[in-house]
């Protein structure tokens, strides 16, 4: 039997909390990395997993990236995420989602939870009914909260721009070929951004409908889920599920600019010097796509407006010049120079 304390994701990790309902059929596993800095915050991902095992490396490893971005975005919050174990057929119920609801009522205050990939707004007023410590909820237009998504999109299309500066010495993207992997919420709004701004797209999904249709609307290219990594781009911006950087696609790579907005791109952490050791400069997710739980969390701690959440999110290309000035300094990659500000930011260090 595996022991948890030495599963290879486990991170010092305060509390795991398996949850079932055999009423609803919840499973889910929420795990708090760390309340250092504030109540542990981070979404909850609906998702099928061929391996219970792999729910349980996604809900570690999320939460520990979730400690991280809450940290490095100087927000008052600790790091956690929830993942509810779907069925093949991705049943999600209004049951299941209040069971759900009471779960994290049961952690009194010490988890907050918000969407990720799997759930949406409509989920969260669900999840609401039971608990008040959920945030993402709908909200009038214009207003703090609601869905982060085009929260985010914002934070990495600034932190994209910031990375271009920087490796290309260029403040624009016009003219510029970004590959998109995914067709999502954020990876939509950043193909939004950039082909207003004139960048020249090419744009994959395993949904191979979904970025055709995206495609289409931003005038851009449609292109394999399984080369979009490996084409010839300025940019290469991964924007669906994590663990995508790895010995063979960092070899593969044919691109100066890694910045995107999906979570855990690096599959190991010795993948950050990888991509460094290549001359390739990368975003280190976790800091480039805080804007949706900037959003969210100013929502949830009462404690700005829309103006204030714009100029917080607006913040994320000056940590990211800190992260890549301090890498050229010391020599070590971006990836591990963010990880020890925020070890030391959460009182790790």
């Amino acid at each position: 039997m595996t022991d948890l304390w030495s599963l290879p994701d486990f991170d010092g990790h305060e509390a795991v909390h398996f949850v079932t309902d055999k009423a609803s059929g919840l499973r889910a596993i929420i795990a708090m990395h760390s309340t250092h800095l504030g109540p542990a915050a981070g979404g909850s991902r609906f998702w099928h997993y061929a391996d219970n095992a792999d729910a349980l490396t996604d809900a570690l490893r999320l939460s520990r990236g979730m400690s991280f971005k809450n940290a490095m975005a100087g927000l008052p919050l600790g790091g956690g995420k929830a993942v509810i174990l779907a069925d093949e057929a991705r049943t999600k119920t209004p049951a299941m989602l209040t069971a759900f609801g009471r779960a994290v009522e049961g952690l009194g205050g010490r988890y907050v939870t918000a969407e990720d990939v799997g759930i949406n707004v409509a989920d969260m007023q669900a999840v609401r009914r039971e608990t008040r410590h959920v945030a993402g909820l709908p909200v009038a237009e214009g207003a703090v909260g609601g869905d982060p998504g085009p929260h985010t999109s914002y934070g990495v299309f600034l932190g994209l721009k910031a990375a271009v500066r920087r490796a290309l010495g260029k403040d624009s993207v016009s003219g510029l070929h970004i590959a998109l992997q995914g067709a999502g919420s954020v990876a939509s709004g950043v193909a939004r951004r950039a082909a207003a701004e004139g960048a020249r797209l090419t744009i994959a999904d395993v949904d191979q409908a979904k970025a055709a249709n995206l495609a289409a609307e931003v005038g851009g290219t449609l292109g394999d889920p399984a080369t979009i990594l490996s084409i010839e781009a300025d940019v290469v911006s991964p924007n669906a599920l994590g663990a995508v950087l790895d010995d063979q696609s960092i070899v593969a790579l044919n691109s100066p600019i890694v910045a995107g907005g999906a979570n855990n791109q690096l599959a190991r952490p010795e993948h950050g010097a990888a991509l460094m050791a290549r001359g390739i400069l990368y975003a280190p997710d976790y800091v480039i796509n805080a804007g949706g739980i900037i959003n969210v969390s100013t929502e949830y701690l009462q404690d700005g407006d829309a103006e204030v959440v714009r100029r917080r999110i607006e913040g994320i290309p000056g940590r990211l010049d800190a992260i890549w000035s301090e890498s050229e300094s010391s020599g070590r990659d971006p990836a591990t120079v963010a990880d020890a500000m925020a070890r030391k930011l959460i009182g790790r260090g």
